[in-house]
């Protein structure tokens, strides 16, 4: 499907915010670091990379939060104001350009499956990871497993 046409639904528990991503991420993180355990509550996060500029908000007006990272350069969590639902989040390393939204947000969130599987040295044991998706014991370099149509994407954003 074209990158402009496909688009994908999401909001939050309560429905109070509800937005749209005009097309498809540039890439979907599984991220099993413990960070991310702890911050959705359970064994792992989906993180769907987008531009900013494709997320757009519908209904509603989401709360920023400014939360540390085990980086130490933070990130704005983005939350339903009533129900507190985590919607996305910007890396402040990563500025404000990229939006990290997150899937199971989304009205159909077997849509968007990982592309890749980060941060596994500290999965729990319990989770069997699939044979065909990349997997890394931490992070990566995107120009290594990024496809080109994303690269380029994320080229235009650094202008």
């Amino acid at each position: 499907m074209s990158t402009d046409t496909e688009t994908f639904l999401g909001r939050c528990t309560c429905g109070e915010v509800k937005y749209r991503m005009t097309s498809k991420p540039l890439f979907v993180h599984c991220c099993h670091c413990r960070w991310c355990q702890r911050e959705s509550g359970g064994a792992f996060a989906i993180n769907a990379m987008i531009e900013a500029d494709r997320v757009a908000l519908l209904e509603g007006e989401p709360e920023a939060i400014l939360v540390p990272t085990p980086s130490g350069g933070g990130q704005k969590v983005f939350r339903c104001p009533s129900c507190r639902v985590s919607l996305w989040s910007n890396y402040l390393r990563a500025g404000e350009l990229v939006r990290f939204v997150r899937v199971g947000t989304l009205e159909e969130p077997d849509r968007l499956p990982p592309d890749i599987h980060i941060h596994t040295v500290s999965k729990q044991p319990w989770i069997t990871l699939p044979d065909d998706v990349l997997v890394m014991e931490n992070y990566y370099d995107n120009k290594d497993h990024w496809p080109a149509e994303s690269l380029e994407r994320l080229k235009q954003l650094a202008g």
